[in-house]
């Protein structure tokens, strides 16, 4: 039973989160408006992990700020696998230069110092970039951070593909298709790519935790997610300048992360004992 926990976990969560609105208008509280009367209320039956700084209900801030950061971990890890999958793929099938200039390229990424990259590029005004009303949308900053981290967690699961591609292109199966007349496309898509789904569905699982964990870093630095948007890092941002006389409020969006990424970690380990027996291990 343990071994379905983390994904029972991650399915139930996403449910909850999403159903932030009709949970909110259930209970008749207030999650994004601000009532500086009912401001630092303690746990309650009416607010069940009390009110912030601005009086809003801080179990339904959470559950909308789960909305944002699950978004940008599934949205930002699965263009980060097509991403990966496709030049990974690209380059251990193409062999010769084509595989020497992407992988080049990556290993040029990866030796980038990540974090100041993403400050650097997280605080970039999208606003100069001529979008107009867009730039100035409150969802703006999330489609922002989801495009930065796209772009730049890709090259784990791009390594990952290009050595099993290695692998599969030189096996039986591979020869005889391509003996056969079969193009490069169409025998990567076939007959590389099935037996590949595997290692990119564990490899996506596990960039989804550490994607949440840096669009929390980067909330939390205020580079990331914008009010009023909430997020779990800006709910820690928020919470920062009164967590000597309010600690819990700090708590509960590092528990939710926490609790969060550690269940994306334990769901790749499960995935890759459940699809490669190879690496089944005994604990």
């Amino acid at each position: 039973m343990s071994r379905y926990l983390p994904l029972g976990f991650l399915l139930a969560l996403l449910a909850v989160c999403f159903s932030a609105g009709a949970i909110e208008n259930a209970l008749s509280l207030a999650g994004n408006e601000a009532d500086l009367g009912s401001r630092f209320l303690s746990p309650s039956s009416t607010h069940f992990l009390g009110t912030d700084e601005l009086g809003r209900d801080v179990f339904i801030r959470l559950l909308y700020g789960g909305q944002v950061s699950l978004l940008v971990a599934i949205i930002a890890g699965l263009v980060a696998a097509f991403i990966g999958t496709t030049l990974g793929m690209a380059a251990g099938y193409a062999g010769g230069r084509w595989d020497a200039l992407l992988m080049r390229f990556t290993d040029m990424l990866i030796s980038l110092p990540a974090l100041p990259l993403l400050i650097i590029l997280s605080a970039l005004d999208i606003g100069k970039l001529g979008l107009g009303d867009f730039a100035n949308a409150p969802s703006a900053s999330l489609y922002k951070i989801i495009a930065i981290i796209s772009l730049l967690s890709w090259t784990t699961v791009a390594r990952l593909a290009r050595a099993r591609t290695l692998t599969l292109k030189e096996m039986d199966f591979v020869r005889a298709a391509r003996a056969l007349g079969r193009t490069g496309f169409k025998i990567v898509l076939r007959h590389i790519f099935p037996n590949l789904l595997g290692t990119i569905v564990v490899a996506t699982a596990l960039t989804a935790g550490n994607i949440i964990l840096v669009e929390s870093v980067l909330s939390f630095l205020g580079l990331g997610i914008q009010p009023p948007l909430p997020s779990w890092g800006n709910m820690l941002t928020n919470a920062q300048e009164t967590i000597w006389e309010h600690a819990r409020l700090t708590v509960y969006p590092g528990a939710m992360i926490f609790a969060t990424v550690l269940a994306f970690n334990f769901l790749g380990d499960r995935l890759q004992n459940r699809l490669d027996p190879k690496s089944r291990s005994r604990i």
